[in-house]
């Protein structure tokens, strides 16, 4: 009779039952393990020999085969051995009987004990959706699945505690944790705003930016403070709900980003690649693509400081992320999806020598390198990037001014916040119908015409906007998503025309 175990496959995010079944023929002693697995599935013939010797059981002198089904779907890593030993004691009767609806998730050591292993809490979340009410992974993943409800998890140090616990029932640990705990609120930054001198208008273009989780554009002269704004900028973001905390830590875990010990994401990710960074670091890949710097900072801040350095083909791949909040990489095998809902914050300078309209040093730079120079960013990105401010140089006056009533990182935060908790409440409907929505930069053009009502005036001021500088579709929704964030940071149920033309300034258009 076949002995039939539990476990799981992840591919992306997405979570597949797997069924390891074990079976033995009269031949000679040997195991066969088929089933569509990759190099680290072959060589587990080994582990489980000396795992299941070393911990005092005999190993069938027979042939085993080990089927890992669905055999279409590609297996990968050291994460089926726990099941498929337990398959081979169940099939030789040191396992009384087989488990029901428990999987069981971990890499053998050659000793018998577990190891951890990558995605864990992804597998838990999916198994529970797919029906399994058990799962038995390694203690030092325990940590890491405490977060899924409804599910019962359970801790192995070694292959001899999962026998006692299936045989005779014997306790494995537990560990049951509530997010809230580990989600700060009013954490303290070192990097903060009011620590940051003038640039008043940089600082509510950065204000704005996280209220809607909108893309900007810094430009300034070296030195004017744009990488230092950028560090303050997780200053002001709101803390993480519930969800967005679980979403986050999946993705960490499947990328194995994880500390054991500290194991909930519990901070927007703010990821600052280097602008050597290939196109598959920053959107992810590999033959089983992993997520990259996008997905990594998913619900949080992707930084590339001297934009125009990063290759254009770097920059290009983000064209499609930025506008769906999300990407899809494709192989000759598979396909798969992470999501990619980030704040894009790019600083640059204004020409190759950075000096270009400083108060203070001549630009040395021809025409034609400016314009070399500035064409490394093309015009569809740059249509991308709802907020584009100047960080102008500061001046002795500035720099030498003692202003200790600055606004904290903590007062904006609260602005920001209570902006982010309007537009949670606006689009709970839009999430009920299955559109998830959370934040303006979201909006499709079906949902800007229903949320960004504009007052008479202000309706006006648009129309001789999209004239006077010729705007394209997608720029003119992005004035209307800005505006639409302005209005809640001012807590009005309509647009006005004083939000309009704020918006109108962060996207680089002045006054009308």
């Amino acid at each position: 009779m076949v002995v039939k175990i539990l476990s799981a496959a992840t591919i992306g995010l997405d979570v597949f039952k797997i069924e390891v079944e074990v079976d033995v023929t009269n031949s000679l002693p040997q195991i066969s393990i088929i089933g569509l697995g990759d190099t680290a599935i072959s060589e587990a013939k080994e582990r489980l020999k000396l795992a299941i010797k070393n911990s005092g059981h005999s190993f069938p002198q027979t042939k085993v085969v080990i089927n890992l089904a669905p055999a279409d779907l590609k297996k990968e890593g050291a994460a089926y051995d726990l099941a498929m030993a337990v398959g081979i004691l169940a099939k030789e009767g040191v396992i009384f009987k087989e488990p029901e609806n428990t999987a069981f998730i971990g890499e053998l050591s050659l000793d018998g004990s577990i190891k951890a292993v990558h995605g864990v809490l992804p597998i838990v979340f999916g198994l529970k959706n797919l029906g399994v009410t058990k799962v038995i992974i390694p203690y030092d993943n325990l940590k890491e699945a405490s977060f899924a409800e409804n599910i019962e998890i359970f801790g192995a140090k070694n292959l001899n505690e999962v026998v006692l616990h299936l045989n005779d029932g014997v306790s494995l640990p537990q560990i049951k944790q509530n997010i809230d705990d580990f989600i700060t609120i009013d954490k303290e930054y070192s990097a903060d705003f009011k620590y940051i001198k003038g640039q008043k208008f940089a600082k509510r273009a950065l204000e704005i930016a996280a209220a809607g989780a909108h893309n900007v554009l810094m430009a300034g002269s070296p030195g004017s403070g744009k990488t230092l704004l950028a560090k303050a900028f997780p200053s002001i973001l709101p803390p993480l709900t519930k969800d967005e905390a679980i979403e986050i830590t999946k993705i960490y875990s499947i990328a194995g980003l994880l500390d054991y010990n500290n194991p909930l994401v519990s901070e927007r990710p703010i990821r600052a690649p280097h602008h050597s960074a290939s196109a598959a670091g920053i959107i992810g890949g590999g033959s089983n693509p992993k997520p990259g710097e996008i997905t990594l900072a998913h619900r949080g801040v992707l930084f590339l400081d001297e934009m125009p350095e990063f290759p254009r083909s770097v920059l290009e791949v983000l064209r499609q992320p930025v506008e769906d909040g999300e990407v899809t990489i494709s192989r000759a095998q598979t396909s798969i999806k992470y999501p990619a809902n980030f704040i894009l914050l790019g600083a640059m300078n204004p020409c190759p020598c950075g000096f270009l309209g400083d108060k203070k040093v001549d630009c040395k730079c021809s025409d034609f390198q400016i314009t070399r120079y500035r064409n490394k960013l093309s015009g569809p990105l740059l249509d991308r990037i709802d907020i584009h401010i100047d960080v102008p140089r500061l001046d002795e006056n500035e720099l030498l001014e003692e202003t200790p009533d600055m606004e904290s990182s903590i007062e904006i935060r609260k602005r920001v916040s209570n902006a982010r908790e309007i537009q949670l409440q606006r689009y709970k409907e839009e999430r009920s119908k299955g559109v998830m929505i959370f934040t303006n930069s979201e909006l499709n053009p079906k949902l800007i015409r229903k949320y960004c009502v504009l007052e008479p005036e202000a309706k006006n001021m648009l129309k001789n906007a999209a004239s006077a500088f010729n705007l394209s579709a997608r720029g003119f929704d992005r004035i209307l998503k800005i505006s639409r964030t302005i209005a809640d940071l001012d807590n009005k149920e309509n647009i006005q025309t004083a939000h309009l033309a704020q918006a109108l300034q962060f996207r680089g258009y002045g006054s009308v």
